[in-house]
């Protein structure tokens, strides 16, 4: 169970990237007061918390409406998780979140950007999306379902603290620090969406 926990853990940590997040929200809410950055941050986790459970629980039975097989998702996620490792390795998908959290900021009438754009898509995207219903439908039984629901609250608790404290960490940080730990992190998240073709493949094959 606890290389259950780990293995979930880190993909989660990965796909979500707290680090990666911490400085686009810390520009989104320049202009709030410390309690009001609190809260949002408190808002937008709880939220993207949420969509991520109601995905991890009832993804596949979504995927069964749909008549789409569990193996063809395996595969179709692990190819986005690793498109997704690759804007992380080159920073296009920094560049992208700043750009949409520059867009927010440009607009008047948005003041609370704890649902838009940061529980969601930021937080809870679709690499977070499919991730999740990966992990869980790899999952055997309620214990292990529940290992992986904990390994996400771990996450999403890490993530909070990495809002809430987003101005301080990039002060000592600063953005040299944070593009180095962004493509290590792309780089592991990439091997992982290589496991995930790899495990679907296999399972079509096993299968025929």
């Amino acid at each position: 169970m606890t290389e259950l926990f780990l293995s979930a853990f880190v993909t989660l940590f990965v796909v979500i990237d707290p680090p990666g997040c911490a400085p686009i929200y810390a520009g989104l809410v320049k202009g709030a007061t410390a309690r009001q950055a609190a809260t949002m941050a408190a808002r937008a986790c709880a939220i993207a918390l949420a969509i991520l459970v109601v995905f991890a629980l009832f993804g596949e039975d979504l995927l069964g409406a749909l008549h789409i097989e569990l193996n063809s998702f395996r595969i179709a996620g692990g190819i986005m998780l690793f498109v997704i490792a690759m804007d992380m390795v080159f920073e296009k998908r920094t560049q992208r979140r700043e750009e949409r959290a520059e867009k927010v900021r440009h607009t008047p009438e948005v003041e609370d950007v704890s649902v838009f754009p940061m529980a969601m898509p930021m937080i809870a995207g679709p690499g977070s999306i499919a991730t999740v219903m990966l992990l869980t439908a790899r999952a055997k039984g309620t214990e292990e379902t529940l290992v992986v629901l904990a390994a996400l609250g771990a996450v999403m608790l890490l993530t909070l603290v990495a809002l809430a404290a987003a101005g301080p960490l990039m002060r000592v940080l600063g953005t040299r620090v944070e593009a180095v730990i962004t493509r290590l992190l792309g780089v592991l998240l990439a091997a992982l969406a290589a496991q995930y073709v790899i495990d679907g493949v296999k399972a079509v094959l096993t299968a025929t």
